[in-house]
């Protein structure tokens, strides 16, 4: 009964049905598709797949699509060596065929329109995940001529960062827009939102959703996992983690945009920005990199896992591991052991009650009183009533000791419960007798050997959606 949620990559070493039970059975509570690769056909089948092991599991599992954004590729007719100190002529797709006939062979040409537009002298180009480095030394109609910094080869579509530049892309490509209106008619939990920039990305995002499902409310559509992963980023942090449903720190891209030595401060900032508006946050990349090989983690994964819990990430994430890896199932139930060891350590504890930003003023206040209660009762289980979610995830955000329990007759809130900490939801699907839930709720948790005779419980019942919440009371399970 681990509080952390792990979400795994599905990829060629886990898309049967079998292996992801078993992925389940270890431990997985969120499934990602990642929209950078895979075809529609492909990704309907993993859908429907997930969707039927839900049903026969009587579990919830969440599904997150991560749509790709507009990442920067370059083009070259051939690979180049180059040695530090060469200079290698950059440009894009914009200005390529006006370049002076004097100018050829080690030229780069960047994927993007008018994108030298957005680069000054003194800048850098990451290419390859920073392997290599270019400098900008000069700028003159949409050439920059760069300096390499580092012997390397550049090669042909490999991706580059700009930390330096302000880059003008909107963070839907044309791909992008047909990924999200196919995800958001299948009906997935999650969208992921890649290189996000501002708050408005997410406004924006959340437009094209409603334009991709007509006449749907809100809780009828995904909701919104930001991915932190561009210095613009964490420059607008504040207003991304208020403008968004859900956040990813995506430490590969952000420790090329940042400073590498800086990547495991910011990951506790944006946990921290993100916990402190009760918005669900992922600690994301190379979290058990080893296990695509080997059978087992090396150390500092270990510890990399463990202090995401200390951190009081809602959930980890495995990529490569289980999409591509050797042992998919083995590496959820090597992060399971490592989640359940750390939360039942002193060192996951919250010493005091984390305070939350007045988004939800006087309601938090009540979850928080429910939250002190819970503590001082010494209760093992809140049951609780939560049709959009809210109530469950401001309490989440208290971190209790106890379990959280969780009753809803919302399929989509079910399953987007399975990304919150500490929650584990039921779905009375059908049932509309609000008042008699948390009944409910305490007989499967008994009948599920969660909750045992003589276990203190504290039960709260909310109603019309969370906009009301009733303490109904203290007691011990019959």
């Amino acid at each position: 009964m681990k509080h952390t949620k792990i979400v795994a990559t599905i990829g060629p070493a886990s898309e049967n049905k079998d292996t992801l039970r078993k992925m389940v059975e270890a431990g997985m509570n969120v499934v990602r598709l990642n929209f950078s690769h895979g075809e529609y056909e492909w990704h309907e089948g993993i859908i429907k797949i997930v969707r039927e092991l839900s049903e026969e599991m009587e579990r919830p599992i969440a599904i997150l699509a991560d749509i790709q954004g507009p990442r920067i590729r370059l083009n070259v007719t051939q690979e180049l060596l180059v040695k530090q100190g060469d200079e290698i002529i950059v440009s894009d797709i914009a200005y390529i065929e006006s370049l002076p006939s004097e100018i050829s062979g080690r030229v780069v040409v960047l994927d993007q329109s008018r994108m030298t537009d957005d680069i000054e002298e003194g800048h850098l180009l990451l290419i390859e995940d920073g392997l290599l480095q270019l400098k900008v030394m000069r700028k003159e109609d949409g050439i920059l001529h760069t300096q390499v910094q580092n012997d390397g080869v550049i090669k042909n579509r490999k991706g580059v960062n700009l930390p330096d530049s302000k880059i003008n892309l909107l963070v839907l490509t044309a791909k992008d827009k047909e990924d999200l209106k196919f995800v958001v008619k299948e009906g997935v939990d999650y969208v992921g939102l890649s290189f996000v920039g501002s708050a408005d990305d997410i406004v924006w995002v959340r437009e094209e959703m409603r334009r991709a499902l007509p006449g749907a409310g809100d809780d009828e559509l995904p909701k919104i996992v930001s991915k932190i992963e561009r210095k613009e980023a964490i420059k607008n942090l504040d207003a991304i983690v208020e403008a968004t449903d859900a956040v990813m720190v995506a430490r590969g891209d952000l420790g090329i945009e940042m400073p590498e030595s800086e990547v495991v401060i910011l990951q506790k900032e944006i946990i921290a920005k993100s916990m402190s508006h009760a918005k669900p946050v992922i600690v994301a990349t190379q979290m058990m990199k080893s296990m695509t090989e080997n059978p087992r983690p090396t150390r500092a994964e270990v510890s990399d896992v463990t202090n995401a819990v200390i951190d009081h990430a809602d959930a980890v994430m495995l990529s490569e591991e289980s999409a591509m890896g050797k042992y998919p199932v083995e590496t959820i139930a090597m992060m399971t052991e490592i989640l359940e060891k750390t939360e039942a350590s002193p060192f996951d504890d919250v010493t005091h009650a984390m305070p939350v930003t007045n988004t939800y003023s006087s309601y938090t206040a009540l979850v928080r009183s429910i939250y002190e209660l819970t503590m001082s009762f010494g209760a093992k289980a809140v049951l609780l009533l939560s049709m959009s979610g809210l109530t469950a995830r401001l309490l989440a955000h208290f971190r209790p000791d106890a379990h959280l329990f969780v009753a809803t007759n919302m399929r989509r809130t079910w399953n987007q419960l399975a990304l919150v900490w500490g929650v584990d939801a039921y779905l009375f699907e059908g049932d509309n007798d609000l008042d008699t839930f948390t009944e409910k709720l305490a007989v499967s948790a008994k009948s599920d050997g969660r909750l045992s005779v003589g276990d203190k419980i504290v039960i709260c019942r909310g109603k019309s959606a969370d906009a009301e919440l009733q303490l109904v009371g203290m007691k011990e399970v019959i």
